[in-house]
């Protein structure tokens, strides 16, 4: 009969003590590195799926309104928007990629730093990014 006064030994499969070690700790920051850059490469994505629709939708609308002419200059307008929108979501894609690969150097060599400023400004852009597509919206709503 084993004596009372040891510690109880840890059932198997528990890795409370692993979880602590720095290996651990490591693994965590670059899974947690690859996930922010998946969150970079999402909306990047969707950005630009969105300026291809708003792109297509206006050419099929200039197609449907003939040759009015503010039919033209509205989807003038949204060919535009699209584009400026494709570009802006490959330019999100291609900053995700330029931070993961230097967090993950910093990571590597122990030498961490925060972002920065680099959030608010894709913040601030796509906050720019909404309130421009609302002008326009409020914009060709009155048009019509």
């Amino acid at each position: 009969m084993p004596s009372r006064d040891h510690a109880p030994s840890t059932p198997a499969g528990d890795d409370r003590t692993a979880a602590a070690s720095p290996d651990a700790n490591r693994a965590r920051e670059h899974l947690a590195n690859e996930c922010t850059v998946l969150a970079w490469l999402r909306t990047g994505i969707a950005i630009v799926e969105f300026g291809f629709a708003i792109a297509r939708f206006a050419i099929a609308i200039r197609q449907l309104a003939g040759s009015r002419a503010g039919a033209f200059l509205a989807s003038a307008f949204s060919v535009w928007f699209g584009i400026v929108a494709v570009v802006a979501g490959v330019a999100l894609v291609l900053a995700g990629l330029l931070h993961y690969r230097g967090t993950r150097a910093q990571l590597e060599s122990g030498t961490f730093q925060r972002a920065g400023y680099a959030v608010d400004i894709v913040a601030m852009l796509r906050a720019l990014f909404g309130l421009l597509l609302a002008g326009y919206l409020l914009y060709t709503g009155m048009r019509v």
